[in-house]
């Protein structure tokens, strides 16, 4: 069901104004989710670590990743949220290539290799995807970034005999020039993320860059992990701060 509450109307507005400065401490209603110092509460493969106050997730030549790999929080798994976190991604190749996300209302697929499916508001250095819904090990690409879309079930194409997911666009698409304007490449960028039933939204700098409406009837999740992604593929590096999660209604 489209949950549209008083609660999440003040948010929405207070997000047409969301600072690009995230504060240092948990803002009112927060819960730090990440302490600046170490990875209590979270775990994952030895890829990640803690400098400079920052989750930092890196693969090098030496040491790279054969597939995406998560670092997952283990102190919850919440259904109706909105999360604050701060990301800076770069690229130690030559061609400029670095990816990450922030999972969500996710699942473990491989326990041991920290593998996770689910939702997840995406982020790449090339700004071809940051801020749109995609989800990993599942449905893939829903959408592109500033879109609003109603999503329906996922059936088998008699022809492809290949799952095809129903999506309906919206009207009220945040504008492509507005969200590469808004995202700053290679700097820290803030991101909000807010669940509310089946409706998704992701914020990045103040710009709505998803807004999603799940009615799957099988596929829809309620609530699941959070988990940050290191991306397979050439060397690069994703750091995270400011992390803050508040329970909603």
């Amino acid at each position: 069901m489209h949950c549209r509450s008083t609660v999440s109307a003040l948010l929405l507005f207070g997000l047409a104004t969301f600072s690009s400065s995230l504060p240092a401490a948990a803002p009112a209603g927060f819960k730090e989710i990440f302490n600046g110092q170490d990875l209590t509460g979270w775990e994952g493969l030895p890829f990640w670590s803690v400098k400079a106050g920052a989750i930092v997730g890196q693969t090098t030549p030496e040491k790279p990743t054969k597939g995406n790999t998560f670092l997952v929080y283990r102190a919850g798994q919440p259904a109706n949220f909105e999360l604050r976190a701060t990301f800076r991604l770069t690229g130690q190749n030559t061609t400029g290539f670095a990816n990450s996300g922030i999972q969500y209302r996710s699942h473990v697929v491989d326990a041991a290799a920290f593998v996770i499916g689910g939702y997840q508001a995406d982020m790449d250095l090339a700004d071809k995807y940051t801020g749109m819904l995609y989800e990993e090990k599942g449905r893939g690409i829903l959408m592109a970034p500033g879109e609003k879309i109603r999503v329906g079930a996922t059936t088998m194409d008699p022809a492809t005999k290949k799952p095809t997911t129903a999506v309906e666009k919206l009207p009220g698409a945040t504008p492509s020039a507005e969200l590469h304007a808004a995202y700053k490449v290679g700097d820290w960028n803030d991101l909000v993320i807010i669940a509310e039933g089946n409706h998704l939204r992701h914020v990045l700098n103040g710009k709505l860059t998803a807004d999603v409406i799940d009615n799957d009837p099988t596929l829809a999740a309620k609530s699941g992990v959070l988990a940050l992604q290191l991306h397979a593929g050439q060397p690069m590096t994703i750091e995270f701060k400011n992390l803050y999660l508040k329970s909603l209604p």
